[in-house]
């Protein structure tokens, strides 16, 4: 049987991209390893020992699915301008590039939407792994890189399609050989489709693990709220200190820049306290014009001004009995800052126009992203009331001190996003995250939330969120140049941007000696004297960087 000739590969290998001086390795947008086969030999047979060949079988075909189903993404968007054969087989040419085998085709079919194929694999890692860790086998043994197969033709061609390995060097044959085609076309599809599915067995197990964890969560943290989201050191001393209030009817005062979550966090305080089972109000000062901001917080009454045809109750009256969250309080006139203060003092309300005294029963939690304290010392906000507003400050930080949380919020956010706009998303590309926790975000979560509904909307269904589709437009060239060139080099910095610097610098006549010493020395004041920062800088080591210096 003649095989196929595979399409010139460079392109495939330009996708490949060594990092060492930053621990990365990536293929396209997804972040790889080098490993031992020595050491997946050592895994595979103690997953063999553990669980025995048929779960062993079960686990790592299922990862090698996942694996395969990753690159069929990456192989649609490579060869776009080819043929569907020259694009089908970057799959194997990526098998190859990542070290499995010799992938060689030696028939592929892919009209009318259907699969057959056959494959022959020499040098195939998983079977030379296992002759190392277990021996030779008396059945086909590459059960990963069939996985991978399986996975990859399935997402290639939107249908379930299964390979299965008719010869297999770990028994002692020259190479291996495979035959994928659709599922329904075996004629022992429910064992085959067996090992790509969920054992039940080890998934209980995991079912029970997980349970227990949650009842250790529920004995350690029995009222969290799943609303909030976060397990960063930043984020549970907040939640901490939110928690302590919760039972307590004290004043809170949220302080953290815009963004970051404080209505979130007062509704959780809301259904963490007593009042639970009251209202929620909440009340965003800054967007209530200054003549209006009294009669909505306190009420009007009939024909206090024009206009106001009915008695109308306040916030502090429709929140009675609960929480009210008064945002951007820093906002507030003098003249309501008065009545606030004697809210607060007296535990009572007058509506606007009216002389009757209503007495409330409301716990206060106000929020603000401007110093307080310098406004008091400017005579914007009252010294009484701030220190009324300040019995409990709680403050929140920033996305930017709290980057471990950014997968969980991540995570969250597409599932949300995905139902509402009727999209199956699969997942984030891991330079994509990469290039989210890179990014400095001054709009904090708020922000993060419409970069994701960004990348939710524009990747393509059943595929990807890549970093394309997260900063469109995203501010200024200077910002997108940020996020995309930062840890590790998210994208290589313009080739035409490297070569005009070389070309004025050349044009300019300036010594590469003075050039360096000028570089050099830029390094070590941006560093404020810490040459170990500096070195870091410049992609070196300190040493290198104080030889460099003395020369």
């Amino acid at each position: 049987m003649a095989t196929i000739q595979y399409p010139e590969g460079s392109d495939l290998r330009s996708l490949l991209r060594f990092l060492p001086e930053e621990g990365l390795i990536w293929l396209g947008e997804h972040r790889m390893l080098l490993l031992h086969v020595g050491a997946l030999a050592a895994l595979r047979k103690e997953l063999v020992a553990s669980v025995g060949k048929v779960q062993a079988r079960r686990l790592l075909t299922r990862m090698g699915f996942v694996s395969g189903m990753r690159d069929a993404e990456l192989a649609k968007k490579t060869r776009p301008q080819g043929t569907l054969r020259d694009a089908f087989v970057v799959g194997p040419q990526l098998h190859m590039l990542e070290g499995s085998a010799r992938v060689i085709p030696l028939t592929i079919e892919l009209e009318d939407g259907t699969f057959h194929g056959e494959f022959a694999w020499e040098h195939s890692w998983e079977a030379q792994a296992h002759l190392q860790g277990i021996g030779t086998s008396d059945e086909p043994a590459c059960w990963m890189m069939i996985g991978y197969a399986s996975g990859y033709t399935s997402a290639f061609m939107n249908r379930f399609i299964v390979f299965r390995e008719t010869a297999c060097a770990a028994m002692g044959q020259e190479r291996c050989h495979i035959v994928g085609k659709p599922a329904e076309e075996w004629s022992d599809a429910p064992e085959l489709i067996g090992f790509f599915q969920e054992d039940p067995i080890v998934g209980r197990l995991l079912e029970l693990r997980e349970e227990i964890e949650s009842m250790r969560e529920r004995l350690v943290e029995p009222r969290r709220v799943p609303k909030l989201i976060g397990a960063s050191a930043a984020f549970l001393r907040t939640y901490d200190l939110l928690e302590r209030a919760a039972g307590t009817q004290v004043t809170v005062l949220l302080l953290g820049e815009t963004g970051v979550g404080k209505e979130r966090f007062a509704r959780t305080l809301h259904e963490l306290s007593p009042r639970k089972n009251g209202p929620f109000v909440a009340v965003n000062c800054a967007a209530i014009p200054e003549e209006l901001i009294e009669s909505e917080l306190f009420g009007v009454e009939r024909g206090a001004f024009t206009g106001a045809h009915a008695p109308r109750a306040g916030k502090f009256e429709r929140a009675n009995g609960g929480t009210l969250f008064l945002d951007e309080v820093g906002e507030l006139s003098p003249a309501a800052q008065a009545k606030l203060l004697r809210v607060l003092q007296e535990g009572e309300i007058e509506r606007l126009g009216g002389e009757q005294v209503r007495k409330i029963d409301v716990r206060l939690v106000a929020a603000t992203n401007v110093d307080l304290h310098q406004a008091v010392e400017a005579g914007r906000f009252r010294r009484d009331l701030f220190y009324r507003l300040n019995v409990y400050p709680i403050h929140i930080p920033p996305l930017r001190e709290r980057i471990s949380d950014i997968p969980l919020l991540v995570e969250a956010m597409i599932a949300r996003f995905q139902s509402l706009h009727g999209k199956k998303i699969t997942g984030i590309s891991d330079k994509a995250m990469l290039a989210l926790k890179a990014y400095h975000w001054p709009g904090n979560v708020r922000e993060l939330e419409n970069v994701i509904e960004r990348g939710v909307i524009l990747a393509p269904n059943h595929g990807t969120i890549e970093v394309e589709h997260l900063f469109v437009g995203n501010g200024s060239e200077e910002t997108r140049a940020h996020v995309l060139g930062t840890s590790g080099g998210l994208e290589e910095k313009s080739r035409e941007t490297h070569t005009d610097l070389a070309d004025a610098l050349i044009e300019r006549g300036v010594p590469l000696e003075s050039f360096e010493r000028m570089l050099l020395h830029r390094a070590v004041e941006r560093a404020g004297g810490n040459l170990s920062a500096a070195a870091r800088l410049l992609g070196l080591t300190r040493p290198q960087l104080s030889y460099r210096l003395k020369k």
